[in-house]
């Protein structure tokens, strides 16, 4: 029987770097298994051991010894030239199919799909969808955005982004706005509870039960909601929310409020009833920017965890749920965290803008 082999020398360094592709959950498998194996051999344990162990051939263990004592780290993760699967799409037929996907569409349509695009460029559609999905290309999507033209976008920017990121002391800020025409929504027919092995239904039609509009005043600093359903959004409601809030927010305390430039926001009625309170400071937000407005991400919330999937027979059911909803949240209330800086933000608007004016010229 011949002596087992002695032990592979194996450097410091490049024990560092063999221990860090051992336990690499992203190298290639094959890479990950060599460096194991070699790990092994450095300690002297014999080459069938290490075959069995890591499920190889004691030909395989001896051939990335010898490399290894060779060469060393040299030529890692290389392979050699004929090893290997051949590609089968050359470089230039990719550069066709990212061509054609970004500056072309198909007869009579607004983007490429995956079956579209292998019959126009001679590949299979498998081909096709591996290449999209390595460059990150996306047809079948499309991201909707908005650049303001406010003419003081920069002004109402760092006044809003300036309240999130250092508030006034002894004040509150506020991010308020209305939810609109909200329907008490009711299913024609029973809808089936969710149970093991099939999801909830209801009936993807509906009766409408009348509608109601939320007014909402998020806190910034403790995320709390001071909310109210009213029949409509006139100026009137909005005084009346106002009253609301006036009465709600504690006494010795400016009220800042973030909100839109609806007409009923700047109202007459209104300009005199904010004369008369002092404390009570309106700051607007650019047009075309709801994002900027805290509240619109609760809004989010609550169509997703009440109103999508809510069944109300009738509009006081509606308010019903979402004054449980406010209630649930403002128990246990998690404010959203502001980072985004109103240089950053500038940067981002700058650069949409540039874009624009190019494909306009």
């Amino acid at each position: 029987m011949s002596s087992p082999a002695a032990p592979l020398l194996v450097s410091s360094a490049q024990r560092e770097v063999l221990e860090r592709v051992a336990r690499s959950t992203s190298a290639a498998h094959r890479e990950v298994v060599r460096a194991r194996v070699l790990l092994d051999a450095a300690e002297g344990i014999a080459n069938t051991v290490i075959a069995d162990r890591h499920e190889v051939t004691a030909v395989t263990v001896r051939a990335w010894r010898k490399a290894f004592a060779k060469d060393g780290l040299t030529n890692w993760g290389k392979i050699k030239p004929g090893r290997g699967r051949k590609p089968m799409v050359s470089d230039a037929k990719v550069a066709e199919i990212v061509e054609l996907t970004t500056k072309t569409t198909p007869p009579g349509e607004t983007h490429w799909s995956c079956r579209t695009m292998a019959k126009r460029a001679g590949v299979s559609k498998d081909t096709v969808q591996r290449i999209w999905a390595e460059l990150g290309i996306q047809p079948h999507r499309v991201d909707t955005f908005k650049v303001s033209n406010d003419p003081q976008f920069t002004e109402k920017l760092i006044d809003v982004v300036g309240l999130y990121l250092d508030p006034p002391e002894q004040a509150v800020v506020l991010c308020m706005d209305e939810k609109s025409q909200i329907q008490a929504l009711d299913r024609t027919q029973a809808s089936l509870p969710l149970k093991p092995g099939r999801a909830q239904t209801m009936t993807h039609d509906y009766k409408r039960n009348g509608t109601t509009t939320l007014f909402a005043a998020l806190d910034v600093l403790t995320g709390k909601v001071i909310g109210q359903c009213l029949p409509r959004h006139r100026h009137e409601d909005f005084l009346r929310f106002l009253k609301t809030i006036d009465a709600e927010v504690p006494r010795g305390l400016q009220v800042h409020l973030i909100l839109d430039n609806y007409a009923t926001h700047k109202h007459d009625t209104v300009q005199r009833w904010l004369k008369r309170h002092k404390r009570f400071h309106l700051h607007f937000t650019p047009t075309s920017s709801s994002w900027l407005n805290q509240v619109e991400r609760w809004f989010r919330d609550l169509t997703e965890k009440n109103l999508r999937r809510g069944i109300f027979g009738s509009v006081p059911d509606l308010i019903s749920s979402i004054e449980d909803y406010l209630a649930a949240h403002n128990h246990d209330p998690r404010p959203y965290v502001w980072t985004a800086t109103a240089e950053s933000i500038l940067t981002k608007v700058q650069r949409a803008r540039t874009s624009l004016d190019r494909l306009v010229s």
